[in-house]
Formats: C-alpha cells, structure tokens, sequence
C-alpha cells in the first residue's frame, strides 16, 4: 500500500550572512538530507533539542517555505511541481496546529468567525449551514456550541488549542501537524488534549506528523518515531521498539535524560561531554562525534547514513553493533518523569482520568 506522505532527501538552509554585493558567505543547515515515509492513520514522532530542524521539515511539507532539494509526495502527487490550484486544493488536505494557542487565534474574531474563515475559503459548506457545522465542530472538540459567540482571550490554555483543533478539522484533512501542541500547557491539561487528538485520529483516519521535545508525551501518542540531530535524522522506528532499545548514542542520551522518581528504577543517566556543534559549521563526518562517548577517527571523517535492519529500525551511526547494551537506559517497571506518570493514568482511565482526562462537552470554565 502506498504511503500517505513520502519525504526524500528533503533540503534547507538558510542564508545566514551575504556580502556587501548580496552573495552568499554562510549558511544555516536547517534541514540536510531527511527522508521519511507516513501511513495513513498512524502518528510519526519528530523529536530532537531546540534548533536540530523539526519544525523546518514541518513547514517543508506544508510548503509554507520552499525546500533547496528533495521531493515531498502527498496522496502520490509531488507537492513540489503543484501550480497555485492544486496547492490551494493540498492546503485542504493537511493543515497544522501551532505550538502557542495564545497567539495562533486572530484575538479580534469570534471562535465562530475562525471556525467559519476556512469553511468560506474552501467553499466547502453553504453560508446558510455554516453555524450549524461550527457547532458540530466545536462538540467534536469536546467544547459547546454556544462558546461560538466568545473572542479566544475567554478561553483558557487548553479550550484555545481545541478550538485550533476544531480550525484544523474544519476542512476535514488527512494529514495534521501537530507543532509541540502541547508544550504550552499544564501537565493535568496536556493528557486531555492528547486524548483528544487520538480519539479524533481513530474516528476520522487522521494521519499526524508529531513534533516534540518532551519524549514522555512522544511515548504515548506515536506509531514511529524519528530522532533528529543538527538537521539530519539518526534513528527511526517504531514507538515500542525505540523506547525499548534505542540504538544510535543520541537518542540513548535523550532517554536517559527522562526524570526517574522510583528508587528502585535502576537506570543510568548519560551526561553528554564535549562542545555543542552548530547548524552553521556542522563538524565532517557524524554530527554527533564532538560529543559521542563511542567516536572513533572514522565517526570525524566519514557521515554516517540510516541503515535498517529489515524490521523496519533504521540507525546512521558506524558503531550501532559495536554498542553495549541499552538495557539499562530505561527502566523496565514505568519509573518515569512525574508528567509521564500523569499520562499513563490518563491514558489507562486511571484516578488522573477520572479527575480531568477524556473529551467530555466542556464549558468556559473548565480547560
């Protein structure tokens, strides 16, 4: 069956200095080289530190800005070669939902208003039954039909990003992009909106593109996860299988790094040494060995490339088999973050749950 979304060798870099004429002297290298593919239906995980170029590939496959090299099929369609009426017409398809819900709403319209713009601008619903299909909207969300006549400042954190997700479903897309959507809010609220989204995607076949710091979130919502590095991807597989046994030094780094409250979770932090390289003069070869534990002289000179394993786990590291075991990164028991332990309550139908989780029919008062 052929991929809802395929992306190759996507490219981007950014002109960081230009001479006194215009020319080029530096360049950022947001993106280098990504390639990915995504099911219909299911949720890929981009995941890395602030500035490794997640939130790039995320605007490159919308289009919202125009990649150096690379091709982006959606559908089968190449989204590079669309004339203006069929980008409009892909604009449909995928739509995003934006970190900051404080800022993504137009402060000077209604939530009926907003949910409205993108059902005229797409002409997809007669302007006589727009209200109706705004306040099947908003029930979808979880939210009431009245709340339609409210401006988004009467809102709470986690009401706004629902709206931004009933914005999104207005045009009923196959492809949402869901950037960092829960980072801005508070731990008890972020479990409601990643309930919300996956009892949405297993209703309405949604396929997302999930991009995140926080791999406790990432652990519950994902299908496949890819781990970036300085613009480049360095491992990808399935949900279960990363978390289990993360192959490549950096994603091993970003694991430990998750809070162990449990005593008796026995797990071992790795402490990453060395200089942080940057996104305008990567190091040759791996873009990780500045800070590798593992390097070797071929890791400086020669860039590793994703290899998988005919399961479908795919590493670029030279020395993934030379590795000790990962067994002791994460504990085997649940012993996680405190957020972590939030979700797995919520997601469970825990006493978390049962004190806020889940996609009930919301007023103004709760979030």
């Amino acid at each position: 069956m052929m991929a809802l979304l395929e992306v190759n060798g996507l490219v981007k870099h950014f002109v960081a200095e230009r001479s006194l004429f215009g020319r080029a002297l530096a360049h950022v290298k947001a993106v280098d080289g990504v390639s990915f593919s995504l099911d219909a239906g299911k949720t890929l995980a981009l995941v890395g530190e602030s500035g490794c170029g997640k939130s790039t590939v995320s605007r490159l496959v919308l289009r919202l800005i125009e990649p150096d090299a690379g091709t982006v099929r959606f559908d089968g369609r190449d989204l590079l070669s669309l004339d203006a009426g069929a980008l409009r017409t892909f604009r449909r398809e995928a739509q995003i939902i934006f970190q900051d819900p404080y800022a993504s709403l137009n402060p000077r319209m209604t939530v009926g208003q907003i949910l409205t713009e993108p059902l005229a601008l797409h002409d997809l619903v007669p302007a006589a039954r727009r209200p109706e299909r705004v306040a099947e909207l908003l029930r979808l969300v979880g939210l009431e039909p009245r709340l339609a006549r409210r401006y988004p400042h009467e809102f709470s954190g986690g009401q706004r990003q629902r709206i931004a997700i009933a914005r999104a479903l207005a045009v009923e897309p196959k492809l949402i992009i869901c950037d960092e959507p829960v980072s801005a809010l508070d731990v008890s609220i972020r479990s409601q909106i990643l309930n919300l989204l996956r009892e949405l995607q297993d209703r309405l076949g949604l396929a997302y593109i999930f991009v995140s710091h926080d791999l406790a979130v990432v652990k519950h919502i994902a299908d496949h996860v890819a781990v970036m590095n300085l613009g480049q991807i360095v491992e990808t597989a399935e949900a279960d299988a990363l978390f289990a046994a993360p192959r490549h030094p950096y994603s091993r780094a970003l694991l430990s790094a998750i809070p162990v409250p449990k005593p008796r979770a026995k797990s071992s932090r790795i402490v990453l040494q060395g200089e942080i390289p940057s996104a305008l003069n990567p190091p040759p070869g791996c873009r990780f060995h500045t800070r590798c534990p593992y390097v070797v002289d071929r890791c400086r000179s020669e860039m590793p490339h994703l290899a998988a394993d005919g399961i479908g786990h795919a590493t670029a590291c030279h020395r993934t088999s030379e590795l000790p075991s990962s067994a002791a990164i994460v504990p085997m028991d649940g012993g996680f973050s405190p957020v972590l332990e939030k979700l797995v309550a919520a997601f469970s139908g825990g006493p978390e749950a049962a004190r806020g989780g889940g996609v009930s029919s919301l007023g103004a008062d709760p979030a």
